[in-house]
């Protein structure tokens, strides 16, 4: 069973038929604790602001499982759900996302036009889930923030906005894009078979 996380910020519905179009048996939206710990895959969306995302993972008692399950079976993040993984984030002062990876989250500035919005290039350094996907493929993106990882080692592909800045990362059995494949047409389809299939 494939689990996408609802807790209140994230297109699930998008997300859902994606993965079904994909060739994901049995994907159910899940919101309990243990529905996280019984399934098979996990995958945790989100569009938002990380202090609300982090207050409704908590309110729902879902960090936890969260963490229990992230480097034990099959686990995607999109948008939000890369920039919960890290330490902290600018976004409204000071604010403390999973730990998952040390790192911080930044907002664009300078003369650049926030969000970053539309159709952008990914440079593809490595990842089992990016595997058949050309280098330099378009992805969409909607997003005002970027992640920092500390550890390097673990970024899978970067993207030029004014700056080069990380747009996966991928760690053991962990996958998580800043873009949207389930809005980035047959380069997103191709993500998502390829994280069925893991």
């Amino acid at each position: 069973m494939l689990a996408i996380i609802d807790y209140g910020m994230g297109n699930l519905r998008s997300v859902s038929k994606a993965l079904e179009a994909s060739g994901a048996k049995e994907v159910k939206v899940v919101s309990q604790p243990k529905e996280i710990l019984k399934a098979d895959k996990i995958v945790l969306p989100g569009v938002g602001a990380m202090a609300e995302a982090i207050s409704a993972l908590r309110k729902l008692n879902l960090i936890e499982p969260i963490k229990e399950s992230i480097f034990r079976k099959p686990f995607l993040g999109i948008c939000l759900g890369l920039q919960l993984l890290f330490t902290e984030s600018e976004e409204g002062g000071r604010v403390k996302g999973l730990g998952i990876f040390k790192g911080k989250v930044k907002r664009f500035s300078g003369r650049l036009k926030v969000p970053h919005m539309g159709w952008n290039q990914i440079r593809v350094k490595s990842s089992y889930i990016l595997r058949n996907i050309p280098d330099n493929s378009y992805f969409y993106f909607c997003h005002s923030y970027y992640v920092v990882p500390e550890d390097k080692s673990i970024i899978a592909s970067n993207t030029d906005y004014g700056l080069e800045f990380v747009s996966s990362i991928s760690k053991d059995n962990l996958f998580a894009c800043q873009f949207h494949p389930e809005k980035s047409q047959a380069a997103g389809l191709r993500l998502l078979k390829n994280f069925v299939r893991q």
